[in-house]
Protein backbone atom coordinates (compact mmCIF):
# COMPACT_ATOMS: atom_id res chain seq x y z
CA UNK A 1 0.00 0.00 0.00
CA UNK A 2 0.99 3.64 -0.46
CA UNK A 3 1.50 4.73 3.14
CA UNK A 4 2.44 8.28 2.18
CA UNK A 5 -0.89 8.74 0.38
CA UNK A 6 -2.77 7.08 3.24
CA UNK A 7 -1.14 9.29 5.88
CA UNK A 8 -1.76 12.38 3.76
CA UNK A 9 -5.44 11.52 3.41
CA UNK A 10 -5.92 10.73 7.10
CA UNK A 11 -3.92 13.75 8.25
CA UNK A 12 -6.10 16.00 6.09
CA UNK A 13 -9.21 14.37 7.56
CA UNK A 14 -7.94 14.97 11.10
CA UNK A 15 -6.85 18.56 10.31
CA UNK A 16 -10.28 19.43 8.93
CA UNK A 17 -12.00 17.84 11.92
CA UNK A 18 -9.75 19.70 14.37
CA UNK A 19 -10.56 22.96 12.61
CA UNK A 20 -14.28 22.27 12.83
CA UNK A 21 -14.18 21.35 16.54
CA UNK A 22 -11.68 23.89 17.85
CA UNK A 23 -12.71 27.23 19.33
CA UNK A 24 -12.28 30.39 17.26
CA UNK A 25 -9.99 33.22 18.45
CA UNK A 26 -12.54 35.93 19.15
CA UNK A 27 -14.02 37.93 22.00
CA UNK A 28 -12.47 38.26 25.44
CA UNK A 29 -10.63 34.92 25.13
CA UNK A 30 -9.08 35.69 21.76
CA UNK A 31 -5.50 35.68 23.08
CA UNK A 32 -6.01 32.46 25.03
CA UNK A 33 -7.56 30.60 22.11
CA UNK A 34 -4.77 31.84 19.82
CA UNK A 35 -2.28 30.23 22.21
CA UNK A 36 -4.21 26.95 22.10
CA UNK A 37 -4.44 26.99 18.32
CA UNK A 38 -0.82 28.05 17.84
CA UNK A 39 0.49 24.69 19.04
CA UNK A 40 -2.44 22.57 17.89
CA UNK A 41 -2.04 23.72 14.28
CA UNK A 42 1.76 23.97 14.24
CA UNK A 43 2.07 20.82 12.14
CA UNK A 44 2.87 17.33 13.29
CA UNK A 45 2.25 13.81 12.05
CA UNK A 46 -1.12 13.34 13.82
CA UNK A 47 -0.02 9.75 14.53
CA UNK A 48 -2.32 9.20 17.50
CA UNK A 49 -5.62 10.14 15.85
CA UNK A 50 -4.53 8.37 12.65
CA UNK A 51 -3.82 5.21 14.64
CA UNK A 52 -7.28 5.41 16.20
CA UNK A 53 -8.92 5.70 12.78
CA UNK A 54 -6.74 2.98 11.23
CA UNK A 55 -7.60 0.49 13.98
CA UNK A 56 -11.30 1.08 13.46
CA UNK A 57 -10.85 0.46 9.73
CA UNK A 58 -8.87 -2.71 10.46
CA UNK A 59 -12.00 -3.93 12.24
CA UNK A 60 -14.15 -3.03 9.19
CA UNK A 61 -15.87 -0.09 10.90
CA UNK A 62 -16.06 3.37 9.29
CA UNK A 63 -14.39 5.77 11.76
CA UNK A 64 -15.85 8.96 10.25
CA UNK A 65 -18.57 9.43 12.90
CA UNK A 66 -15.91 9.21 15.63
CA UNK A 67 -13.51 11.88 14.44
CA UNK A 68 -14.21 13.94 17.53
CA UNK A 69 -12.79 11.16 19.71
CA UNK A 70 -9.70 10.89 17.53
CA UNK A 71 -9.19 14.66 17.68
CA UNK A 72 -9.27 14.58 21.47
CA UNK A 73 -6.09 12.50 21.34
CA UNK A 74 -4.30 15.24 19.39
CA UNK A 75 -5.46 17.89 21.86
CA UNK A 76 -4.02 15.83 24.71
CA UNK A 77 -0.76 15.20 22.86
CA UNK A 78 -0.40 18.92 22.08
CA UNK A 79 -1.03 19.89 25.70
CA UNK A 80 1.74 17.52 26.76
CA UNK A 81 4.18 19.06 24.26
CA UNK A 82 3.43 22.61 25.45
CA UNK A 83 4.10 21.63 29.04
CA UNK A 84 7.16 19.49 28.18
CA UNK A 85 8.78 22.50 26.49
CA UNK A 86 8.42 24.80 29.51
CA UNK A 87 11.55 26.07 31.29
CA UNK A 88 10.61 24.02 34.35
CA UNK A 89 10.54 20.86 32.22
CA UNK A 90 12.75 20.40 29.12
CA UNK A 91 13.26 24.14 28.50
CA UNK A 92 13.04 23.92 24.70
CA UNK A 93 12.96 26.94 22.39
CA UNK A 94 11.76 25.16 19.25
CA UNK A 95 8.98 22.70 18.48
CA UNK A 96 8.19 21.56 14.93
CA UNK A 97 10.54 24.22 13.60
CA UNK A 98 8.72 27.08 15.33
CA UNK A 99 9.24 28.92 18.63
CA UNK A 100 7.68 26.99 21.48
CA UNK A 101 4.42 28.22 22.94
CA UNK A 102 5.94 29.89 25.99
CA UNK A 103 8.40 31.76 23.78
CA UNK A 104 5.49 33.33 21.90
CA UNK A 105 2.82 33.72 24.58
CA UNK A 106 4.76 33.62 27.85
CA UNK A 107 4.99 30.85 30.42
CA UNK A 108 1.70 31.55 32.20
CA UNK A 109 -0.35 31.57 29.01
CA UNK A 110 1.43 28.46 27.73
CA UNK A 111 0.50 26.60 30.91
CA UNK A 112 -3.10 27.73 30.58
CA UNK A 113 -3.22 26.86 26.87
CA UNK A 114 -2.08 23.34 27.73
CA UNK A 115 -4.62 23.13 30.55
CA UNK A 116 -7.41 24.18 28.20
CA UNK A 117 -6.43 21.70 25.50
CA UNK A 118 -6.45 18.88 28.04
CA UNK A 119 -9.82 19.91 29.45
CA UNK A 120 -11.31 20.51 26.01
CA UNK A 121 -10.23 17.02 24.99
CA UNK A 122 -12.52 15.58 27.64
CA UNK A 123 -15.34 17.80 26.45
CA UNK A 124 -14.89 16.23 23.01
CA UNK A 125 -14.68 12.75 24.51
CA UNK A 126 -17.73 12.97 26.74
CA UNK A 127 -20.29 14.88 24.66
CA UNK A 128 -23.10 12.60 23.36
CA UNK A 129 -22.45 11.13 19.93
CA UNK A 130 -25.82 11.14 18.19
CA UNK A 131 -24.76 10.24 14.65
CA UNK A 132 -23.70 6.64 15.26
CA UNK A 133 -24.46 3.58 17.32
CA UNK A 134 -21.68 3.85 19.92
CA UNK A 135 -23.13 2.81 23.27
CA UNK A 136 -22.77 5.15 26.22
CA UNK A 137 -20.92 2.47 28.18
CA UNK A 138 -18.41 2.13 25.33
CA UNK A 139 -17.92 5.89 25.26
CA UNK A 140 -17.36 5.85 29.02
CA UNK A 141 -14.86 3.01 28.54
CA UNK A 142 -12.91 5.17 26.10
CA UNK A 143 -12.89 8.09 28.55
CA UNK A 144 -11.56 5.74 31.24
CA UNK A 145 -8.87 4.28 28.95
CA UNK A 146 -7.58 7.71 27.98
CA UNK A 147 -7.77 9.18 31.49
CA UNK A 148 -5.70 6.33 32.88
CA UNK A 149 -3.19 6.61 30.04
CA UNK A 150 -2.43 10.28 30.69
CA UNK A 151 -2.62 10.49 34.48
CA UNK A 152 -0.28 9.45 37.32
CA UNK A 153 -0.06 5.86 36.05
CA UNK A 154 0.58 7.06 32.49
CA UNK A 155 1.95 10.10 30.71
CA UNK A 156 2.11 12.57 33.62
CA UNK A 157 3.63 10.00 35.96
CA UNK A 158 6.17 9.11 33.30
CA UNK A 159 7.13 12.76 32.85
CA UNK A 160 7.54 13.15 36.61
CA UNK A 161 9.79 10.10 36.74
CA UNK A 162 11.74 11.39 33.74
CA UNK A 163 12.49 14.68 35.51
CA UNK A 164 13.34 12.92 38.77
CA UNK A 165 15.75 10.63 36.91
CA UNK A 166 17.82 13.39 35.28
CA UNK A 167 21.44 13.00 36.33
CA UNK A 168 20.64 9.78 38.19
CA UNK A 169 21.83 6.23 37.56
CA UNK A 170 18.58 4.35 37.02
CA UNK A 171 18.01 0.71 36.16
CA UNK A 172 16.95 -0.42 32.72
CA UNK A 173 13.68 -1.63 34.27
CA UNK A 174 13.02 1.91 35.47
CA UNK A 175 13.77 3.27 32.00
CA UNK A 176 11.34 0.76 30.46
CA UNK A 177 8.61 1.77 32.89
CA UNK A 178 9.31 5.47 32.32
CA UNK A 179 9.04 5.11 28.53
CA UNK A 180 5.93 2.93 28.69
CA UNK A 181 4.22 5.65 30.72
CA UNK A 182 5.56 8.85 29.17
CA UNK A 183 5.30 7.88 25.49
CA UNK A 184 3.72 4.46 25.14
CA UNK A 185 0.59 4.91 27.24
CA UNK A 186 -1.16 7.51 25.04
CA UNK A 187 -0.19 5.66 21.84
CA UNK A 188 -1.63 2.45 23.28
CA UNK A 189 -4.76 4.31 24.37
CA UNK A 190 -5.19 5.65 20.82
CA UNK A 191 -5.08 2.08 19.51
CA UNK A 192 -7.47 0.87 22.22
CA UNK A 193 -9.88 3.71 21.46
CA UNK A 194 -10.01 2.57 17.85
CA UNK A 195 -10.57 -0.98 19.06
CA UNK A 196 -13.58 0.04 21.15
CA UNK A 197 -14.98 2.08 18.25
CA UNK A 198 -14.50 -0.98 16.00
CA UNK A 199 -16.30 -3.33 18.41
CA UNK A 200 -13.21 -5.52 18.85
CA UNK A 201 -13.62 -8.90 20.47
CA UNK A 202 -11.66 -9.58 23.64
CA UNK A 203 -9.07 -11.46 21.59
CA UNK A 204 -8.78 -8.64 19.05
CA UNK A 205 -8.55 -6.02 21.81
CA UNK A 206 -5.69 -7.94 23.47
CA UNK A 207 -3.82 -8.28 20.16
CA UNK A 208 -4.27 -4.58 19.36
CA UNK A 209 -3.13 -3.63 22.87
CA UNK A 210 0.07 -5.59 22.25
CA UNK A 211 0.44 -3.76 18.94
CA UNK A 212 0.01 -0.39 20.68
CA UNK A 213 2.56 -1.19 23.36
CA UNK A 214 5.11 -2.38 20.81
CA UNK A 215 4.83 0.64 18.52
CA UNK A 216 4.88 2.91 21.57
CA UNK A 217 8.15 1.29 22.59
CA UNK A 218 9.53 1.60 19.05
CA UNK A 219 8.50 5.25 18.89
CA UNK A 220 10.40 6.14 22.06
CA UNK A 221 13.48 4.12 21.12
CA UNK A 222 13.63 5.87 17.73
CA UNK A 223 13.16 9.21 19.51
CA UNK A 224 16.22 8.36 21.62
CA UNK A 225 18.18 7.56 18.46
CA UNK A 226 17.10 10.74 16.69
CA UNK A 227 18.07 12.83 19.70
CA UNK A 228 21.61 11.60 19.16
CA UNK A 229 21.97 11.40 15.38
CA UNK A 230 19.18 13.59 14.01
CA UNK A 231 19.49 17.23 12.99
CA UNK A 232 17.58 20.26 14.18
CA UNK A 233 16.35 20.78 10.61
CA UNK A 234 14.93 17.25 10.48
CA UNK A 235 13.37 17.27 13.94
CA UNK A 236 12.24 20.88 14.13
CA UNK A 237 13.74 21.12 17.62
CA UNK A 238 17.11 21.02 19.34
CA UNK A 239 19.05 17.76 19.30
CA UNK A 240 21.33 16.36 21.97
CA UNK A 241 19.03 17.49 24.78
CA UNK A 242 19.01 14.04 26.42
CA UNK A 243 22.78 14.11 26.88
CA UNK A 244 22.67 17.75 27.97
CA UNK A 245 20.14 16.91 30.70
CA UNK A 246 22.01 13.68 31.53
CA UNK A 247 18.96 11.51 30.84
CA UNK A 248 19.07 7.73 30.71
CA UNK A 249 18.19 6.52 27.21
CA UNK A 250 18.37 3.31 25.21
CA UNK A 251 21.60 4.45 23.48
CA UNK A 252 23.17 5.30 26.83
CA UNK A 253 22.44 1.75 28.01
CA UNK A 254 23.12 -0.23 24.84
CA UNK A 255 24.84 1.95 22.25
CA UNK A 256 23.43 2.95 18.88
CA UNK A 257 23.61 -0.35 16.97
CA UNK A 258 21.98 -2.47 19.68
CA UNK A 259 19.34 0.22 20.16
CA UNK A 260 18.48 0.09 16.46
CA UNK A 261 18.07 -3.69 16.75
CA UNK A 262 15.73 -3.24 19.73
CA UNK A 263 13.61 -0.73 17.83
CA UNK A 264 13.35 -3.12 14.89
CA UNK A 265 12.40 -5.98 17.21
CA UNK A 266 9.61 -3.86 18.72
CA UNK A 267 8.26 -3.10 15.23
CA UNK A 268 8.39 -6.79 14.29
CA UNK A 269 6.54 -7.64 17.51
CA UNK A 270 3.85 -5.10 16.63
CA UNK A 271 3.39 -6.58 13.15
CA UNK A 272 3.32 -10.13 14.53
CA UNK A 273 0.46 -9.18 16.85
CA UNK A 274 -1.70 -8.52 13.78
CA UNK A 275 -1.38 -12.06 12.38
CA UNK A 276 -5.11 -12.76 12.70
CA UNK A 277 -6.15 -9.52 10.96
CA UNK A 278 -6.74 -9.32 7.21
CA UNK A 279 -5.39 -6.80 4.72
CA UNK A 280 -7.60 -4.07 6.20
CA UNK A 281 -4.89 -3.90 8.88
CA UNK A 282 -2.14 -3.20 6.33
CA UNK A 283 -2.05 0.52 7.26
CA UNK A 284 -1.25 -0.53 10.84
CA UNK A 285 1.54 -2.77 9.62
CA UNK A 286 2.99 -0.01 7.48
CA UNK A 287 2.64 2.54 10.28
CA UNK A 288 4.76 0.30 12.49
CA UNK A 289 7.48 0.21 9.81
CA UNK A 290 7.17 3.97 9.32
CA UNK A 291 7.85 4.57 13.01
CA UNK A 292 11.14 2.67 12.67
CA UNK A 293 12.33 4.49 9.54
CA UNK A 294 11.10 8.01 10.37
CA UNK A 295 13.60 10.86 10.49
CA UNK A 296 11.61 13.24 12.68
Amino acid sequence: MDLKAYLGKKRKQVEEALESFMLRPEGLLEHHVKAMRYSLFAGGKRIRPVLCLAVSEALHVDPSPYLRLACSLECIHTYSLIHDDLPAMDNDDLRRGKPTNHKVFGEAEAILAGDSLLTYAFELLSAPILTCGLKSEDQLRIVSIIARAIGPLGMVGGQSLDIKSEGQKISFETLQYLHSCKTGALITAAVQTGAVIGYATDEQFAALTTYGKQIGLAFQIVDDLLNVEGTAEQLGKAVGSDAKLDKATYPSFFGMEKTREMAKAAVEGAIDSLTNFDDQADPLRELARYIYYRKR
